[in-house]
C-alpha cells in the first residue's frame, strides 16, 4: 500500500511539506483505496470508483474546499419557461457532439463551481446561437462579479451570475482573462472586452425531471446537485445511482441525456479536470422515484437565453 501511495503522488505530482504530513496523508490514502476496493469488489452497483486525484482527501476535506454552490439562498420565483410545449423530444441529446461544449475545466481548490456551471451554460448557448464555441471566463465572474450573493472562491448562484453577464453586457474569453483559481481584483480592461452576451435567463420549473428534459433537450442547463457524497468525491464511470442527498453543494453542466435499453441517464459536465470521472463527466441515472431527481437534479435549474 506505502507502494501504491508511492506511484499515486508520481501519478498526481503531489508532494507534502514534512513526514508527518506525509503520514497523515498516508493513512488517509489508505482508507480511502480500501473502500474503493471493497466497493468495486462487490460489483452490486452500476457505476465503478477510482483512486483519483482527491484519494488523500477526507470527504470532510473534498467537500469543504472544492465545492461552492449557495443552495440554501435559493429564490424559486419561476417565471417563464418558454420550453414548456416542447414535445417529441429526441430519446438521446449530447451537445458535445454538436460542438456545443468546451473541453473539461478544472477550478481547482477555489469553491466557485457556479462560475463553472453558468459559463458552460453560456457557452453552449452563445455556440447555438452565433455559430462559435468559445471558451469564456470564469475568472471574471470570480472577480467582477462580488456585489451580489456570489462571492468568488467563497461560493455563489448561477441566476447570479446570468444576472451579473446580462448587466455587464457580455462576458469575455478564457484566453483574455484566464482562470487563476483564487479571488483577484476585477480587471475592467479585460473586463470590457466582451466575446459573448445572453439578453437573460429561465429557471426551470423545480423537481421535474420531465421539464429538465424538455430544457436540456434546446441547450445546455446549469444545475446544482449534492456532490458531497464519497461515491461522488471517487466515482470512476458508468451509470451513477447514489447515494446522495439533496443538500445542493456544487453547481454542474447538464450537456444531454441518453435512453439506452431502458436505462436513462443525464451526461452531466464537472469542473474538477478530466482525471475525475469518465474524462471529467458522469453518468446520473435519470427518471428516478424522488421528485427532485437524482442528488437533486432538478431543484434548481436554470439556463441563459440569448
Amino acid at each position: 500500500m506505502y507502494e501504491r501511495h508511492q506511484q499515486w503522488m508520481v501519478q498526481f505530482g503531489r508532494v507534502y511539506k514534512d513526514a508527518n504530513e506525509r503520514q497523515k496523508r498516508f493513512q488517509i490514502f489508505k482508507q480511502n483505496v480500501a473502500r474503493i476496493d471493497y466497493f468495486n469488489a462487490a460489483n452490486n452497483k452500476p457505476y465503478k470508483l477510482g483512486v483519483n486525484q482527491f484519494a488523500d482527501l477526507t470527504n470532510q476535506e473534498f467537500t469543504a474546499s472544492r465545492n461552492g454552490f449557495k443552495g440554501h439562498m435559493c429564490s424559486n420565483t419561476a417565471t417563464t419557461f418558454k420550453y414548456e410545449n416542447a414535445t417529441a423530444l429526441p430519446s438521446t441529446v449530447d451537445w458535445r457532439k454538436k460542438g456545443a461544449v468546451t473541453p473539461i475545466k478544472d477550478q481547482g481548490q477555489c469553491g466557485c463551481c457556479w462560475a463553472f456551471s453558468a459559463v458552460a451554460a453560456m457557452e453552449g448557448v452563445t455556440k447555438l446561437t452565433t455559430g462559435k464555441l468559445i471558451s469564456l471566463s470564469e475568472q471574471e465572474l470570480v472577480d467582477c462579479d462580488t456585489k451580489g450573493e456570489d462571492q468568488g472562491c467563497e461560493g455563489g448562484l448561477m441566476d447570479d451570475a446570468f444576472q451579473f453577464i446580462e448587466k455587464n453586457k457580455g462576458l469575455t474569453t478564457e484566453s483574455i482573462y484566464p482562470y487563476k483559481g483564487v479571488d483577484g481584483t476585477c480587471n475592467t480592461n479585460e473586463e470590457a472586452n466582451h466575446a459573448a452576451k445572453i439578453n437573460g435567463f429561465e429557471d426551470v420549473p423545480a423537481n421535474s425531471e420531465d421539464a429538465l428534459q424538455k430544457a436540456v433537450a434546446n441547450q445546455p442547463v446549469s444545475v446544482a446537485i449534492d456532490a458531497g457524497g464519497f461515491d461522488f468525491q471517487f466515482y470512476s464511470g458508468g451509470v451513477f445511482t447514489g447515494s446522495c442527498g439533496t443538500d445542493l453543494d456544487q453547481g454542474v453542466t447538464a450537456v444531454g441525456y441518453v435512453e439506452y435499453g431502458g436505462t436513462k441517464y443525464w451526461l452531466v459536465k464537472n469542473s474538477r479536470g478530466s482525471s475525475w470521472g469518465e474524462d471529467g463527466y458522469i453518468r446520473m441515472q435519470r427518471d428516478v422515484d424522488a421528485k427532485e431527481g437524482l442528488c437533486g437534479i432538478a431543484m434548481q435549474a436554470s439556463y441563459p437565453t440569448a
